[in-house]
Formats: structure tokens, C-alpha cells, sequence
């Protein structure tokens, strides 16, 4: 009951952060910039806590708590993938390969550089 508490109040704080970046970056008519960036900075958070985790692996608890949870809650594919359907609704191809090729890019070079940075320090 414990863990699934911790994925729950994580996912809670991570989707209410998401909700507040997005409201804040997402009024570009181009790009959905908000999205973007919680996916990308998402990306580099769990590398960064699962990196950790590979050096403490004690932590469970830490891990369902921010990695689960805040994480989980935090990024969206869902979103993304809405926001690639509108771009190419539109016709805006050039977004559309950007935001997507962009997205994902750098959310896997995120993921390396939180790795590597908790695995150095």
C-alpha cells in the first residue's frame, strides 16, 4: 500500500507540474514548446534517478516515488502524440519533423546526460 501511495502523491505533483509548464510555454501557434520541454527535462529527471538508483539500489522507495510517479505523471506521450496529429492536420510539416524528431532526440540524449552526470558526481 506503501508504494502505491508514493507512485500516487508523485504522479500527482508530476501531472500538476506539467500542467503549469504547459499552460506557461504552450501558447506558441508553431511549436507546443511546453510539452516538449517536460518531456525532454522529464527524460534527463528519470536517467538522473535511475542512474542513482543503479548506486543505491536500496532506494525503491525513492524511485516509485520520482521516477514512477513524479516522472510518470510529468511527461505525457499522449500529449505529444495529439500535438504531432494537429501539426499535420494543419499541414505544418516542417513542425511536425522537428517537434517529433526533436522531441524524441533529445529526450533519449536527456536520458544519457542524467545517466552520466549521477554516475560521475
Amino acid at each position: 500500500m506503501k508504494q502505491l501511495l508514493l507512485v500516487f502523491v508523485g504522479g500527482g505533483i508530476g501531472s500538476t507540474a506539467r500542467y503549469f509548464v504547459s499552460k506557461l510555454l504552450n501558447n506558441s501557434q508553431v511549436l507546443p514548446l511546453g510539452t516538449m520541454l517536460v518531456n525532454v527535462v522529464g527524460s534527463f529527471l528519470i536517467g538522473a534517478i535511475l542512474g542513482y538508483a543503479i548506486k543505491q539500489p536500496t532506494q525503491q522507495n525513492l524511485v516509485l516515488l520520482l521516477a514512477t510517479g513524479f516522472c510518470g505523471g510529468f511527461t505525457t506521450f499522449s500529449t505529444f502524440a495529439y500535438e504531432n496529429q494537429l501539426l499535420l492536420k494543419s499541414g505544418d510539416y516542417t513542425s511536425f519533423l522537428f517537434y517529433t524528431f526533436g522531441s524524441v532526440i533529445a529526450g533519449l540524449i536527456a536520458v544519457f546526460l542524467g545517466i552520466l552526470l549521477v554516475k560521475y558526481l
